[in-house]
């Protein structure tokens, strides 16, 4: 029998309460399916773990996430503790130190999940962002000149280099080719003479290899316009780090809010585990109130399925989870219902029996 050995960091605040309906789920499909097994080993990193250890996480902690097929990550932020301080220690540590270069995020409009544009339908908010994850601002390279004077100045350095730009570019492509979809390339090349010219470069170099994909270009802010007002002009979205942030909270918000919002980490080639979470935040004033909405860290479960070899369970779970907002019977507050957060993975798992 196969063996998914999953590494939990629950994190902070809300984090633990999501993560756990997660597990519940996750184990629920195993136990189903009965063709393998997850076997979950949780490390209590994070800010608490910070504030009396002075680090997110131990100086061996990669290495003793490296053996793991996988990685399952709650919410990062507590007050007290900068968020520079719980990015880079963590989670930005985890993507970097495991190459998880392609960060994956759905944003996809579920029957039954509420959205705030008027007249649009499921089928006009379906898209995959394809977002660098390695590189450009989050690279964290710069400097303060000057420190404490009236001529103080911060330098910030963006980081992209042929590598990490035309590996994240070129699995859009694919994936673009693979399901037969239209790739649109955002950046912000008229502003950023150097670093995004050289990205739109490159989209047109790796492009010539896939003649079959229809493509497009946009600036970043005229693609956040046209995610309000015309989202079904997307389906593959290729872009930077910071903007591949930006883009898709927004995504997230047009597509039934942060509770339904996952991101997957990936590393393609295998060599390092891939890392799943809801990319929502750790919502400190609600912790521990039962509030916390999971349907986001069950839908991470779901592109963790996808990445495991397990996609036919990878739809179940996204199928089950639009049946839940369909009926309407157990929803957490944020979606206009009464039911508790530990609630919500036995009712998923209702559903997913019933199928």
């Amino acid at each position: 029998m196969q063996k998914y050995k999953i590494a939990v960091i629950a994190g902070d605040g809300i984090g633990p309460e999501v993560i756990e309906e997660g597990k519940k789920v996750l184990s629920g499909i195993a136990k189903i399916d009965g063709g393998f097994e997850v076997e979950f080993t949780d490390f209590p990193w994070g800010c608490e773990y910070y504030l009396r250890e002075g680090r997110m996480m131990p100086e061996s902690g990669l290495s003793r996430l490296k053996s793991f097929d996988a990685i399952y990550l709650g919410a990062v932020g507590y007050p007290g503790v900068p968020d520079d301080v719980s990015l880079q220690g963590l989670l930005l540590k985890i993507r970097k130190g495991f190459d998880q270069y392609i960060n994956l995020r759905p944003v996809k409009l579920l029957r039954g999940a509420p959205c705030p544009l008027k007249d649009v339908s499921e089928s006009d908010i379906d898209m995959t962002v394809v977002r660098e994850n390695s590189e450009g601002e989050y690279a964290n390279v710069g400097c303060r000149l000057f420190p404490g004077t009236e001529q103080e100045t911060a330098l910030q350095t963006g980081v992209f280099s042929r590598k990490g730009c035309e590996r994240v570019i070129r699995y859009a492509y694919e994936l673009a080719k693979k399901e037969g979809k239209s790739l649109t390339n955002i950046s912000k090349a008229n502003a950023l003479g150097y670093s995004m010219v050289f990205w739109n470069e490159i989209f047109a170099q790796v492009g010539k290899e896939y003649p079959e994909v229809p493509t497009s270009s946009l600036m970043v802010d005229a693609a956040s316009m046209f995610f309000v007002k015309n989202p079904k002009r997307f389906q593959i979205v290729v872009t930077s780090n910071l903007f591949g942030d930006i883009l898709t909270d927004l995504g997230a918000a047009i597509a039934g809010g942060m509770g339904l919002a996952a991101g997957a980490n990936l590393n393609p080639e295998r060599k390092y585990p891939s890392m799943f979470e809801p990319i929502h935040g750790s919502a400190p004033d609600i912790a521990g109130k039962g509030l916390a909405n999971p349907l986001a860290a069950i839908w991470s479960v779901s592109q963790m399925l996808d990445f495991l070899g397990q996609p036919e369970w990878g739809e179940k779970v996204i199928s089950a989870i639009e049946t839940l907002l369909l009926e309407k019977k157990c929803l957490t507050p944020d979606l206009g219902g009464t039911a508790k957060t530990n609630e919500i993975g036995e009712a998923i798992m209702e559903i997913l029996q019933r199928k």
